[in-house]
């Protein structure tokens, strides 16, 4: 899960994390005031959405004046803002930050994610801030500090001196760089996190160390545990199939094919969609129904495919462990029924009540002749 950049600041407020004043505008008098209220001779106009490179696409605006801050709110609000992370359609800008310009001395990076190969939450560092750090990774690997953290104790303060030497800082900046990883390392642990960027972050000309951006992302199978953070989700943000697909507990990522997918398991779904492109074909789509889904559920899964009007093919794949393949052929009826398919359906069943699905399959395709059951399956 996903949220803006104001509300990650306010998570890195609570932490003892320090971020720039800022307000939120969704107006254009909103930011005249807000500007105003923030009373720095420069303040930052910048457009919400769940995508970087925004300063890049036209979404972050110097302002000198309120005056100057409405001009540009009125302008950003409604844009389509584009960027290497929207796509070509671009996001719609609904919100905007106003925030208190700063005297910044250097820009760097700092992020914390779990590395996978080594099973560990990770510090990243670099001093090159306010890049995209795809791009550093690539050309100037050497550029980019990691810091691994015991689960076992936790984030020690040497580590953050570590980073704080490597990135080439001294002084009282030492400590407050360690006082703002210390933080941010509680923040991660504490929400449950899956990412928390910050690029760039700043080095004020007095040492002082500030957020200038927060990027947060969460873990959706532990919002259970967070009803606070998950009611920041912005549907707006979202695709309307994947906000749909969160209602019916559906792991779904759209993507710009024409095969819709149905597969039950995250790994069978990926081989799959890797078949899928192996042979040429282009999957729509990833959903996983998950182990025990109800008719219901598969219902709803399969009305979501067909309201992608790029598909022009359905194929479902499910070996039935858990979820029984009867199951998954009413499901698949059903909603056939519903939605009045008119393309060409392919159904592959494996495992648990096979037979009973294949005669469910047969009974459906004797009204709907287009969806004829696979020989042997």
């Amino acid at each position: 899960m996903k949220i803006h950049e104001f509300q990650g600041k306010e998570i890195f407020r609570k932490y003892g994390v320090p971020v720039p004043r800022g307000f939120v505008a969704r107006s254009p008098d909103e930011a005249y005031r807000a500007a105003k209220d923030l009373g720095t001779p420069v303040t930052v106009v910048k457009a919400q959405i769940h995508a970087g490179g925004r300063g890049k696409g036209g979404g972050v605006k110097i302002a000198k004046s309120p005056a100057e801050a409405k001009d540009l709110a009125s302008k950003m609000l409604g844009m389509q803002l584009k960027t290497h992370q929207t796509g070509p359609e671009g996001q719609k800008v609904r919100i905007l930050y106003i925030e208190e310009g700063l005297d910044i001395g250097k820009e760097m990076y700092l992020g914390i994610t779990l590395d996978r190969a080594t099973s560990r939450v990770t510090f990243m560092a670099s001093t090159e801030g306010g890049v995209d750090i795809e791009e550093v990774a690539e050309k100037h690997p050497e550029k980019i500090i990691r810091e691994a953290v015991d689960p076992a104790v936790g984030f020690r303060d040497f580590q953050g001196r570590k980073m704080a030497y490597a990135l080439g800082l001294s002084g009282d900046t030492v400590g407050k760089f360690v006082a703002f990883c210390r933080g941010l390392y509680q923040a991660y642990v504490d929400t449950d996190a899956s990412l928390a960027e910050i690029n760039p972050l700043v080095i004020l000309k007095d040492g002082g160390v500030i957020a200038l951006d927060a990027k947060v992302n969460f873990d959706d199978n532990a919002m259970f545990r967070h009803p606070d953070l998950a009611a920041l989700r912005d549907k707006d943000e979202e695709d309307p199939r994947e906000a749909q697909a969160h209602e019916h507990d559906l792991a779904y990522i759209s993507l710009d094919g024409n095969i819709g997918c149905m597969v039950n398991g995250a790994g069978l779904a990926m081989s799959t969609m890797d078949t899928i492109k192996l042979v040429g074909g282009k999957p729509a789509n990833f959903l996983d129904v998950g182990g025990g889904a109800s008719k219901e559920k598969v219902t709803a899964a399969f009305k979501l495919i067909l309201a992608d009007p790029q598909v022009k093919a359905v194929l479902v794949n499910i070996f039935g462990g858990i979820m029984k393949c009867d199951v998954i052929a009413e499901g698949i009826i059903a909603a056939a029924k519903e939605v009045k398919l008119e393309m060409p359906l392919v159904v592959r069943l494996e495992g648990t009540n096979v037979e009973k699905g294949k005669d469910l399959a047969q009974l459906g395709s004797q009204d709907h002749p287009r969806r004829q059951p696979a020989p042997g399956r």
